[in-house]
């Protein structure tokens, strides 16, 4: 054995010194730590401001830090009229109602749109997505004074049906470039043996593009959960109201002020279950996102 071949045997069980970061490199650290601490500061703030007594939270000016801890502001969240379990069934039940529905029918939709020539397909993508450029608040009359008529008014279903209606154009264009990235070659391998338009969608396609059906329903659950005009203007009732509207109804405490540790309470409540289902998403939801942005 030569020399320089022992030489280089050494230099590789040599332990490899650690790259050093480029200044540039810290220069884009900084920046995402100073991001993300803008981001949690209101959510940081809001915890805190939930845990004082409803005085102290209503203290000007403001101490940042409680000097008591209290769950008195949960207690009266909990115990709110018709109850935050009430609230919370009637979000849930709206929100996978919506996911149902928008995942239903964009995912055929989409694949209609990737997949096939018809004459005028282009237009018909332009003309489905037009409603997402027209302000929805200008829907919601005619939609109110059509559900009135049918009975849908104070109906979680009637709700339901709205915000997939708002929700529905965007989740055709997710689906329709989840779609577009897959290979053709699956496709036409799948036509070769015999495969129906139905059976390529459901055994090939869908499970491909997993990515994109959770991003489907990650945008619909959160986009319904987080609605506040649609479900002020269709449930006028306790007992069909939802989050949103739970936010605007417990802020008043005694004597019209705004009870502030009560409405941080709230928020608390609402913004843990859209935290927990993203977290459990999120590479699915940044893979879908990213679906067709490469070819």
């Amino acid at each position: 054995m030569s020399a320089s071949t022992i030489a280089a045997d050494m230099g590789a069980l040599a332990p490899r010194r650690k790259r050093r970061m480029a200044p540039s490199a810290y220069l884009v650290v900084a920046a995402c730590v100073a991001v993300i601490a803008i981001m949690a500061a209101p959510l940081a703030f809001s915890f805190l401001a939930s845990i004082k007594s409803a005085a102290e939270a209503s203290a000007a000016p403001p101490h940042y830090l409680p000097q008591t801890f209290s769950l008195q502001n949960y207690f009266k969240v909990v115990g709110y009229q018709a109850g935050l379990a009430t609230y919370v069934g009637n979000s849930t039940l709206v929100a996978l109602m919506t996911i149902v529905a928008c995942v239903a029918l964009a995912a055929p939709a989409g694949y209609g749109l990737a997949r096939f020539s018809p004459y005028g397909k282009e237009i018909a993508f332009l003309v489905l997505l037009a409603p997402m450029m027209i302000p929805y608040q200008a829907l919601l009359t005619p939609l109110y004074l059509d559900f009135a008529k049918l009975g849908l008014v104070n109906s979680r279903l009637g709700l339901a049906i709205v915000h997939t209606i708002l929700q529905l154009p965007f989740s055709v264009y997710l689906m329709r470039n989840a779609f577009e990235a897959i290979p053709r070659e699956i496709e036409d391998a799948a036509m070769i043996d015999g495969c129906s338009a139905l059976r390529r969608l459901t055994h090939i396609f869908l499970p491909l593009a997993v990515p994109g059906l959770v991003t489907v329903a990650l945008f619909a659950f959160i986009n319904s959960w987080n609605e506040f005009l649609a479900a002020l203007v269709f449930m006028n009732r306790e007992f069909s109201f939802t989050m949103p509207i739970l936010l605007v109804s417990v802020r008043t405490g005694d004597h019209g002020a705004i009870d502030w540790g009560a409405l941080q309470a709230s928020i608390v409540f609402s913004v843990i279950p859209c935290l927990v289902v993203y977290l459990a998403l999120q590479r699915y939801y940044i893979s879908g996102l990213l679906s067709g942005a490469v070819k």
